[in-house]
Formats: structure tokens, C-alpha cells, sequence
């Protein structure tokens, strides 16, 4: 459900259509689908990625890349300043990273609750470690989402990625 600030979202809904390309990559490359885009204060896309955990480094989520990239590259002001938009609510790892590394927003399309509840409605094993919400992990970083149409597209993936009726 859009969390009351649906006309934000749409600013932020280019950007969102745009990780859940490298989502379907990372599924198509055999792995889970999850894709992170770097967006600057000014709009600028700065850096994204894909998951690429499937040959084994569980720590090759897509927030990571970002974060990398932004603590590397950006101010801490213009880190601040930016928006991480990403196709699945950051996991604990993740959101760690980003307060860490003082990135600014997160938006996404599909909340760790809705992620957590799809392996049930899928009939697939639950995952081995959980996802709390953001807020829970990082509670100074603001957050946005799910966006609903999005979030069934995200959930779409992922049933392709169990194989699920």
C-alpha cells in the first residue's frame, strides 16, 4: 500500500520502472531478482546494480554497489542528498550500509513485508533470515513504498524465480 505520499511517488516512478530491469537481469543471469538504482539530488543516475548472489557470496546484494560507489565518488552532503530507489526493501545488511555510508531516501517498490509473505503464497521454504522494515535497522532514514503495480510486477519476478504456478 502507498503510504500516504502517493503523488511523491511519482517523481520517484522512473527511477523505480528502472530497477526492476536489473532485477529481471539478475533473474535471467540465474539469480534473485532484486536491482538498486544511485540517484543524485539533481535526478542524475549515478550507479545501479543487480543482485549476484548465486555464485555463492550472499553479500553481492544490489545495495551495496551503490553505496560503494557513492562513499567512493560523493560528498557526505551529496550522499545526503540522493535516493536509493530499489525494487525490494532493503534487507538489515543493506540498510545498514546505506545509514553507514550517509545515503540519503530510500524508495521502493515492494516492502520487506509483502518479500517475507510471497515464499508462503508461493509455496516455496521461507527465507533464513528476516526482513524487518527499514525504519527497524536504520531509523533515521527515510523510506517510501510499496508502489502497488510495481510491487505486483516485483512479486511476478520472483514467482518466475520459484517457478510457481
Amino acid at each position: 500500500m502507498v503510504d500516504g505520499a502517493g503523488l511523491r511517488h511519482l517523481r520517484h516512478l522512473r527511477h523505480l520502472r528502472r530497477c526492476v530491469e536489473p532485477a529481471t537481469e539478475a533473474l535471467e543471469a540465474g539469480d534473485e531478482p532484486f536491482g538498486s538504482v544511485l540517484v543524485g539530488g539533481d535526478g542524475t543516475v549515478l550507479a545501479e546494480d543487480r543482485n549476484r548472489v548465486a555464485l555463492g557470496d550472499r553479500t553481492r546484494h544490489p545495495g551495496f554497489g551503490p553505496a560503494r560507489w557513492a562513499a567512493a565518488h560523493m560528498t557526505p552532503r551529496e550522499r545526503e542528498a540522493a535516493t536509493v530507489h530499489t525494487s525490494g526493501e532493503h534487507c538489515p545488511m543493506c540498510a545498514a550500509t546505506h545509514a553507514r555510508v550517509g545515503l540519503g531516501r530510500i524508495v521502493y517498490a515492494s516492502s520487506s513485508a509483502q518479500l517475507a509473505s510471497w515464499p508462503a503464497e508461493l509455496g516455496v521454504p521461507a527465507p533464513l533470515v528476516r526482513t524487518p522494515p527499514v525504519k527497524e535497522i536504520a531509523p533515521g532514514v527515510a523510506v517510501e513504498g510499496p508502489v502497488p503495480g510495481l510491487a505486483r510486477e516485483v512479486r511476478e519476478l520472483h514467482r518466475r524465480l520459484h517457478g510457481a504456478a
